[in-house]
């Protein structure tokens, strides 16, 4: 039907855009499969499995259309693990690995939406329409994941819940958060830690016509200063984080006791704001009720939107704080230690806008943006900072300061 109408450059254009779909679906399809094999959430698993059994049929409407329209037997070139396997999933962990996804899903639907306008071929178009709804359930059912909120999709195997229960239990026990958890903390710790010795050694540099003696001695205290601000500072949000979250919790408790019926007729709504009908949910509540301290906790982490094991370790936040952004500070410093004059304040630029680029490619792992584009916003930044602070330097040193 639909190859009579299509010739030449327009068939050619065509099967490109539809390898280009079979390829991208067919890389979704590993990256679900390979991250639900690595997940040790049962529930997670169970759904990022259906997920990659959807994209597998989607591979399937256009390996079928390809073939329909005398297109070549496309081939799969990514990876085997697809993108499960990238820097930047290994490293930010489960719920960055699921955040990039849901963008991906977002920019899938948005591609799919513009093939619509281009394509001009009838068959195509109406996988195309298939493919977009699917695609915006994924991209839904991501979102629930990320925000707490999933009830398993439809026609999906049932699991087993106590299994789910002791390996929960299991996991909870262990008290280990999800690797790369702090690796947000500790890239932010250098970017501060950089930018702000940067500044003050560009600063001394142009004062004292990179003097080493004095360079070194404002850097250091800088150094110093610095990573015990971050540390102690982290270590005070993430104390009083905890605190908040035990006065809220401690207020939640009295107001269960001073109007029971409230808190359960509040965590219904809950619920059916999330989908489930006012009988389920009723039931789902009178359920949880029984145990007042299941109540409590339920209620509390529907309401604050987090938990005790979600929170971050004052110790660890502390830590992580204040040697990320030693590191970072020591960076401008180190070719002081060798060199003299406007040979170390150019060896130290030089390092300097190597190491920015370098953190900001790295806050691509947590930003989800481009790590190039990323990089060079920061190398940008770091100049001129540094530039401004040098210039500023060397007129309070001609001016005698």
């Amino acid at each position: 039907m639909a190859i009579a109408v299509l010739s030449g450059a327009k068939l050619k254009k065509v099967l490109a855009a539809l390898e280009g779909n079979w390829q991208a679906e067919i890389e979704a399809f590993h990256t679900y499969q390979t991250l639900a094999d690595r997940d040790t959430d049962p529930v997670r698993a169970q759904v990022l499995r259906h997920l990659a059994g959807a994209e597998w049929e989607h591979a399937a409407l256009w390996h079928g259309r390809i073939l329909e329209l005398g297109g070549p037997e496309p081939v799969y070139h990514g990876s085997p693990g697809g993108e499960a396997d990238s820097l930047a999933n290994r490293a930010g962990g489960v719920r960055m690995a699921l955040r990039r996804l849901e963008i991906e899903e977002s920019r899938h639907i948005a591609s799919y939406g513009e093939q619509l306008k281009a394509l001009g071929d009838e068959g195509s178009t109406a996988i195309l329409d298939h493919v977009i709804e699917d695609e915006k359930d994924h991209y839904r059912e991501l979102g629930s994941l990320l925000r707490g909120h999933y009830t398993a999709p439809a026609g999906a195997p049932r699991i087993d819940a106590k299994a789910v229960l002791d390996e929960m239990l299991a996991k909870r026990a262990q008290g280990r958060k999800q690797p790369g958890a702090w690796i947000g903390d500790a890239i932010y710790g250098v970017n501060d830690g950089l930018g702000a010795i940067f500044g003050i050694v560009s600063g001394v540099s142009g004062a004292t016509a990179g003097d080493s003696k004095y360079v070194l001695l404002a850097g250091l205290s800088g150094l110093i200063a610095s990573a015990l601000s971050m540390g102690s500072g982290a270590y005070l949000a993430a104390k009083s984080e905890r605190e908040i979250y035990h006065a809220e919790l401690a207020r939640e408790r009295e107001a269960i006791e001073m109007n029971g019926p409230e808190a359960r007729e509040l965590l219904s709504l809950y619920y059916q704001v999330k989908g489930l009908p006012e009988e389920d949910a009723q039931n789902m509540v009178n359920h949880i009720a029984s145990d007042p301290e299941q109540l409590l906790r339920v209620l509390a982490s529907e309401r604050l939107g987090t938990s005790e094991e979600a929170l971050s370790n004052p110790l660890v936040s502390a830590g992580s704080g204040a040697l990320s952004t030693a590191i970072g500070a020591a960076i401008p410093i180190i070719p002081f230690f060798f060199l003299q004059g406007i040979e170390a304040v150019i060896a130290a630029a030089v390092i300097s806008l190597l190491a920015h680029f370098a953190v900001g490619a790295a806050k691509s792992l947590i930003t989800v943006r481009s790590w190039w584009s990323s990089g060079m916003e920061m190398t940008i930044v770091g100049a001129l900072e540094g530039a401004v602070t040098y210039g500023i330097g060397v007129l309070l040193g001609k001016g005698g300061m």
